[in-house]
């Protein structure tokens, strides 16, 4: 090791202090994600740039389309799902001969099914659609959701469809109140 006296080393120190005041490296590369996908920033052209400063910000609170508390659009979705239990035409009890109830073993929404259509008072048959046949069955009658009930009259035609107990209920209730 060789001795180098003060002066030598405080010399050293200036130039590697005067060497670092002096470094030019390279430009950074800066990515951003503005517009939904991560490009650099500095390849923005000029509509890239004025598309960001025109963009707005959605908030819920300040949507015109959603609010909480309306009650007139929670009464349209009411309505809209009463009229999609309606059937083209009052059904009847003279009309109601028979149903097909299509059930899968793990459907949470058929044991009421079930257990209301085992009250009504018709000939009916229930079909798993976990099984080849009774898929193939469904499939034939356009059945695409466990629980179904496809009710026919007496000539064998589909007359309606029930979904749940309260689309059932408004099937089977009006036709025993005219009966």
């Amino acid at each position: 090791m060789e001795t180098r006296s003060l002066d030598q080393v405080n010399a050293e120190i200036a130039q590697v202090q005067q060497e670092l005041s002096d470094v030019h490296g390279t430009q950074t590369e800066v990515y951003a994600r503005i517009v939904g996908y991560y490009r650099a920033v500095r390849n923005w052209n000029k509509g890239k740039s004025d598309e960001f400063k025109l963009r707005k910000m959605f908030t819920l609170e300040a949507s015109n389309r959603y609010d909480g508390n309306n009650t007139t659009a929670n009464a349209a979705v009411k309505a809209e799902k009463k009229e999609a239990v309606k059937t083209d035409a009052v059904v009847t009890s003279n009309e109601l001969a028979s149903y097909e109830l299509f059930v899968r073993k793990t459907c949470p929404n058929c044991p009421p099914v079930k257990a209301y259509m085992a009250n009504i008072n018709l000939a009916g048959k229930m079909i798993d659609v976990d099984t080849i046949e009774g898929l193939d069955e469904a499939a034939l009658k356009g059945v695409f959701a466990a629980p179904t009930v496809i009710v026919y009259n007496a000539e064998g035609k589909e007359v309606a469809r029930g979904h749940n107990v309260e689309e059932l209920t408004a099937i089977f209730e009006p036709a025993v109140a005219l009966a």
